[in-house]
């Protein structure tokens, strides 16, 4: 397995390196991405005020991870996503068509939850991407 956090997104920090990364790759006949669920902070560490800047970044973090690991987003297999408030299901749905939209889309699962890990918080992003090889 190979660890992913590109210096192109937020630092994970000093206390959480050994319990969390941006994604983790699994090889086998194809590869297999796995990111960890990405939010609205941007490389500098500033999170975002509305739910549509934040989501625009965690999907921004999201491919900054694929990129890292050589993935794209064609490779979408699964994606869940985490909002605290279900006003924003629109919204999210919108965004979603504009920058993910795909012949072949990916298993989604949208969850509406009490919570985050921070309370200004307002969307979650995880991804399952896999590669073929050739």
């Amino acid at each position: 397995m190979k660890k992913h956090n590109p210096t192109t997104i937020w630092p994970v920090p000093g206390a959480f390196q050994k319990i969390y990364s941006h994604a983790v790759e699994f090889s086998g006949p194809g590869d297999l991405l796995f990111v960890s669920g990405q939010i609205g902070i941007d490389p500098n560490g500033q999170l975002l005020e509305t739910f549509a800047n934040q989501c625009q970044q965690a999907m921004s973090n999201v491919e900054a991870v694929l990129e890292d690991a050589d993935f794209s987003t064609d490779g979408l297999v699964r994606l869940t996503y985490f909002l605290t408030d279900p006003d924003h299901l629109a919204e999210l749905n919108r965004i979603r068509m504009e920058r993910w939209s795909a012949s072949e889309p990916p298993a989604v699962t949208t969850l509406v939850v009490a919570g985050l890990a921070r309370k200004e918080l307002l969307v979650e992003i995880e991804a399952t991407v896999a590669r073929y090889r050739r």
